[in-house]
């Protein structure tokens, strides 16, 4: 998170003090691995193994052996935002999106899927070396980085991959549920749920001061499909890294796209990430809840996952842009 986003940047876990060096130090690794890589290199096309046509909610597929595994989530209507009423500015006005269904994945991309990136020389490969577990979430990307991943996938199986929307990442997350956590409105269960910055956390990092008094057991980041999944089968929407989307940064959500669509300009400088890291507070892992970060930003709590359209005969119209801004919120906490 940079200064001058919506919430505190002491949530992407190195704090204010240390955010620039974790960005520096993911910027010089970078450097160091993407000048000797084509952007565009020749890519073996897989065999997709599922049908490109409409899938029936809930279907997990892999469309090639070394990409993501994908889940289809039913199209339908929303209310975005703080709908509880307990949030903040950046997270108002609530207004109703429609959603056409889509695929999105089961997991955050894992460092062994990355590495298949980067294997094809297609993806940079100085992230991995920041936590090499093959099934941790890739961390240390940026979002440039994250689109040259999805191109990649695009190029290796024939289908249009991309980062999720954001308000196709909150109405995944949400699964049909107004809740403030995927499991329901109660953090103190938090550590049965989600990968926070709780009792190991703080052990680790004893001048965090914002940690939450239980134990999930994970003092960083946790293999992904640790936690249970949300009602819709997807896992770790909340907590383990931030994840990068599509659009850019606003302010609020006055003017926003009602149909789902990534809500983008030329050139903007930041753009979202959503749903809370290891690093984070309970507080700061909100399904509302959301962030930006300028998009060459690195750091270590910070990862995505990805998505892909699904056909239908009859596509969904769009809905009204939102209304007004609601009424103002106060400071964000870590």
């Amino acid at each position: 998170m940079s200064a001058a986003s919506g919430p505190g940047t002491q949530s992407r876990y190195l704090g204010l003090a240390l955010l620039s060096a974790c960005i520096c130090h993911g910027a010089n690794a970078s450097a160091a691995t993407t000048a000797g890589t084509s952007p565009h290199p020749a890519v073996q096309r897989c065999a997709p193994q599922a049908a490109p046509g409409s899938l029936p909610p809930g279907t997990v597929l892999r469309d090639c052996a070394d990409t993501p595994q994908l889940v289809a989530v039913p199209g339908g209507s929303f209310r975005m935002g703080d709908v509880l009423g307990n949030g903040y500015d950046y997270e108002r006005p609530v207004h109703t999106v429609r959603i056409e269904g889509f695929l999105i994945g089961r997991y955050e991309v894992t460092v062994a899927e990355w590495m298949a990136c980067v294997q094809a020389g297609a993806c940079p490969g100085a992230s991995a070396a920041q936590d090499p577990v093959p099934s941790h979430p890739i961390s240390m990307v940026s979002w440039d980085e994250a689109q040259q991943y999805v191109a990649w996938l695009t190029r290796r199986s024939g289908r249009a991959y991309r980062l999720p929307s954001e308000a196709e990442w909150e109405y995944a997350a949400r699964a049909g549920s107004d809740n403030q956590y995927t499991w329901g409105n109660t953090e103190t269960s938090i550590c049965l749920h989600a990968n926070v910055l709780d009792i190991s956390g703080h052990q680790a990092n004893p001048g965090w001061n914002w940690w939450i008094g239980c134990d999930d057991g994970y003092p960083r980041a946790a293999p992904v499909g640790s936690f249970p999944p949300n009602d819709w089968g997807l896992y770790d929407m909340i907590g383990n890294v931030w994840e990068w989307v599509a659009d850019c940064w606003h302010g609020n959500y006055d003017g926003a796209p009602g149909n789902g669509a990534p809500w983008v300009e030329d050139a903007c400088p930041k753009h979202v990430n959503r749903g809370g890291g290891w690093g984070n507070h309970p507080r700061t892992t909100r399904i509302s809840t959301r962030d930006g970060d300028i998009h060459s930003a690195h750091s270590d709590g910070l990862g995505f996952r990805v998505a892909r359209s699904i056909l239908y005969a009859t596509p969904q119209p769009a809905l009204p842009a939102a209304p007004s801004p609601a009424t103002a919120g106060t400071a964000q906490q870590p």
